[in-house]
């Protein structure tokens, strides 16, 4: 036996098996029921899985037929949400919340096609929370209980009311496990529309805000899609199953999928198998064996189907699994197949106008994609022998594709200008997540052109293949594009051409969260004690009253400035991300077209009614569009 296997076995003993509690386990493992954790600037950090998983148990209420409002607030940190379902048998309300296999959504009969299944749900919000109150009524007479990080506080026994039925949940992240977090509001108001669509006649109040939907998955595409349509929406419902679709004049596929309530991001079986069906019913309407990129480019669709029992890839839920089957029945994929292909050739017979504008958009997608064939072929050769000399892109272990990895929503790849920048960023990186794309200059503006320039443009074809992108964003290596540029005039101009080349040709990278601008520190002031690391003139000025005594002020000028020894706390779990989003009322090709298009007096006049002395702290509201506030919107 070797010196190391005999160290191996002797440290290896009973001590070393431990048996955690339920709020150990989840604390010590928070990934397993609610993903990544973050700080709040994607939409699927962990906080926002916290507030759904209690909402979701509003849901369930509401879809077995009880309660038709509910109530969320969410202020300086603190979540309420409050139902008017059935409320937790009184009995049960501390053991629903605090012990683990526990809850009614066992009981098929009480909860049918509910997304909540396991019992697990409110029991991690409650682990995780430095404040978790639960209270339940029922005719009546009310029960509540206090926790502290799972840990009971409080308890009140049963008293007569004069409150409605439902059940209450209030509680506030513990900042021992969620960092500097922060709730954005847009993040919170998508998620409780999404459930409006799902559930038609709910009314949810968000610090008073209403939302319906009387047309479901109809409402939620005419919410999202601004870009030109090129036929009305598509709309189908059935027992348990509604879809809806449309082709616009932007690049890439857009789906949203839902399984009982329950946004499914990450898709899986469901909308594996619509869009299979959608290519099947236009390959057999039209009697042409069409390329499936061809029939779905630029499409923007829904599927919300209702299941007893699915089976999910993980806690959070965001993935429906390939095992989901009907008991005596067809599969999953076969009933949706058959529903779509059905119903679908159906409303073509019935609407040859829109049969005849899917038609003309599938033969214009035909004609472009065997246009840049050739182009194409060329260029990925050129890719390769890029990426075996490694001139562009230092690559990360971790991809976003392999799915059991538990770092794969870790990964990253930052876009840097020039090679002192990427030098910095590469010593410092996590390198089995954290990978580096090094600009060469400024990148073509290709606002108005083809995707034959994606392949004919050196830099965009080997960016593209260092993110795995062909016709969708399906394989996707990285969880987060970082674009990471000098605080100055050409850094600002970089990243607007690169978010150019995003919007135009990969908008759904966008829409679907994983584009981001970096925040790096533009002062570093310190003393012989302390250094602080300031991101805007506010920082520096509280940092220097903070230090006091004439305190050494560096401004950096670009990212090749900062030291990889530096780099290292400002890219890692502090690291500050400015997540760039689009809103359903934003239409890309005017975005782009104004920001991007020919100098047109409307552009000139918002300019110099915008222009804005150095001094000044804060940009104007109008400027903001352009990503010169702390949230880049567009």
């Amino acid at each position: 036996m070797s010196k190391k296997q005999a160290t191996l076995d002797h440290n290896y003993t009973e001590d070393s098996i431990q048996s955690l509690d339920w709020k150990e386990h989840i604390r010590l493992r928070p990934g397993m029921y609610i993903g990544k954790l973050g700080d709040g600037s994607a939409k699927d950090d962990g906080i926002y899985v916290l507030i759904k998983e209690v909402i979701d148990n509003c849901i369930d209420e509401y879809v077995m037929g009880y309660g038709k409002t509910i109530e969320i607030e969410v202020r300086e940190g603190k979540v309420r949400v409050r139902d008017y379902g059935r409320g937790i048998p009184l009995g049960k309300v501390v053991e629903c919340v605090s012990k683990i296999n526990t809850g009614g959504k066992y009981d098929s009969q009480a909860f049918q096609k509910s997304v909540g299944l396991n019992g697990v749900g409110t029991k991690a919000v409650n682990a995780l929370s430095m404040y978790f109150r639960v209270q339940s009524v029922r005719q009546g007479k009310t029960t509540w209980a206090e926790f502290e990080r799972g840990e009971l506080q409080k308890q009140k026994n049963e008293q007569k009311t004069d409150l409605a039925d439902g059940t209450e949940v209030t509680f506030v992240p513990d900042n021992e496990i969620f960092l500097d977090y922060e709730f954005r509001m847009d993040y919170i108001e998508t998620m409780v529309r999404n459930y409006t669509y799902l559930n038609v006649g709910l009314k949810i109040l968000v610090n008073g805000q209403e939302f319906r939907s009387d047309n479901g998955l109809l409402d939620l595409l005419n919410a999202n899609i601004s870009d030109e349509r090129l036929y009305e929406v598509i709309h189908i419902k059935g027992k348990d199953i509604e879809v809806a679709f449309t082709h616009t004049t932007s690049y890439g596929e857009d789906y949203y999928s839902f399984v009982n309530g329950q946004h499914t991001t990450q898709g899986g079986t469901h909308l594996a198998a619509f869009r299979e069906a959608i290519v099947k019913t236009a390959r057999d309407f039209y009697g042409k064996d069409f390329d499936p990129s061809d029939v779905r480019t630029s499409i923007t669709g829904a599927i919300s189907i209702r299941i007893q029992e699915p089976v999910f890839e993980s806690q959070t839920k965001t993935k429906l699994g390939s095992i989901n089957t009907f008991p005596g029945g067809p599969s999953l994929r076969n009933w949706i197949n058959e529903f779509v292909s059905q119903q679908l050739d159906n409303f073509l017979h019935k609407h040859p106008e829109t049969a005849e504008a899917w038609k003309k958009k599938i033969l214009q997608s035909e004609r472009e994609r065997k246009e840049i064939a050739g182009i194409k072929k060329l260029a990925n050769e050129r890719a390769r022998k890029a990426n075996l000399h490694n001139k562009k892109l230092r690559d990360c272990r971790v991809h976003l594709n392999d799915l059991k990895n538990p770092q794969r929503l870790d990964t990253t790849l930052f876009i840097t200008e020039g090679d002192s920048a990427s030098g910095s960023i590469t010593i410092a990186r996590d390198v089995n997540t954290q990978a580096v794309f090094s600009l060469k200059g400024k990148p073509l503006n290709c606002f108005g052109l083809t995707k034959k320039i994606v392949y004919e443009n050196e830099e965009f074809n080997l960016m593209q293949n260092a993110l795995d992108l062909e016709d969708s964003i399906e394989n996707l290596r990285y969880n987060r594009i970082v674009i990471s540029t000098d605080a100055d005039v050409d850094g600002m101009h970089i990243r607007l051409l690169l978010l150019t080349f995003f919007l135009q040709f990969f908008p759904d990278l966008v829409k679907n969260g994983h584009v981001f601008i970096l925040q790096t520190p533009l002062f570093r002031v310190r003393n012989k004690k302390e250094t602080i690391y300031c991101y805007s003139e506010q920082e520096k000025q509280q940092a220097m009253q903070k230090l006091g005594a004439k305190p050494e002020i560096t401004r950096f000028k670009g990212l090749g400035e900062i030291s990889p020894d530096e780099f290292k706390s400002f890219i890692g779990r502090k690291m500050r991300l400015d997540p760039v989003t689009l809103t359903g009322e934003t239409s890309l090709h005017g975005l782009l077209d104004y920001y991007m298009g020919k100098n047109t007096p409307e552009r000139q006049e918002f300019i110099i009614r915008n222009l804005r002395i150095e001094e000044e702290l804060e940009p104007l509201p109008e400027a903001k569009a352009i990503g010169e506030e702390t949230m880049i919107e567009v």
